[in-house]
């Protein structure tokens, strides 16, 4: 049984595509093709489950189309869509972040403050002008902006998808 601590978010399955069961990704991090990767962990009715890649191909950098093995068609697909992916830790290795670093790999992180508490989780990165955002979720609910700049970013733990920030006062109040 996969469990919750073995494996992190990286994306949503949105719609079907076609007649032959494959299905929109929209992801937050590319590691399973980076890695090439067997299989995805999607989230079924509250249990991990893996799903086995017969193939892909992306339509953005945000979005793949993938077909797993055994959804032959549109109803068989239909039933994951909504669901999570996850990726497995173990897969990931330690260096595959070194050469290609990028802020868009932040998204899914947690957030933590300066005393290790647990702020939110960057749900996702604007990259579209000069300076990045960090889009934060809090646990309670809504969300707040964190500009990505050295003074509020204090460590980033790519294996523990943490990112360690000592974030102002006003910044925590404001909300989207």
């Amino acid at each position: 049984m996969i469990t919750e601590d073995e494996v992190y978010q990286i994306g949503v399955i949105t719609r079907t595509h076609g007649v032959r069961g494959e299905l929109s990704f929209m992801f937050t991090d590319d590691v399973w093709d980076r890695v090439d990767a067997d299989y995805l962990v999607l989230r079924i009715d509250g249990i991990l489950v893996p799903f086995f890649l017969e193939e892909w191909r992306f339509r953005s950098d945000s979005a793949a189309l993938v077909k797993f093995e055994d959804i032959d068609d549109a109803n068989a697909a239909a039933v994951l869509v909504g669901s999570e992916v996850y990726f497995p830790k173990a897969l990931t290795p330690k260096d595959i972040y070194d050469d290609e670093l990028t802020w868009r790999m932040l998204a899914g992180f947690t957030v933590l403050d300066a005393s290790d508490a647990i702020v939110g989780t960057i749900t996702s990165v604007d990259e579209s002008t000069i300076n990045v955002i960090l889009y934060i979720t809090r646990p309670e609910g809504g969300e707040f902006m964190l500009p990505a700049v050295e003074e509020f970013i204090r460590d980033v733990d790519y294996k523990a998808r943490t990112l360690h920030a000592e974030i102002p006062a006003d910044l925590l109040t404001l909300n989207l």
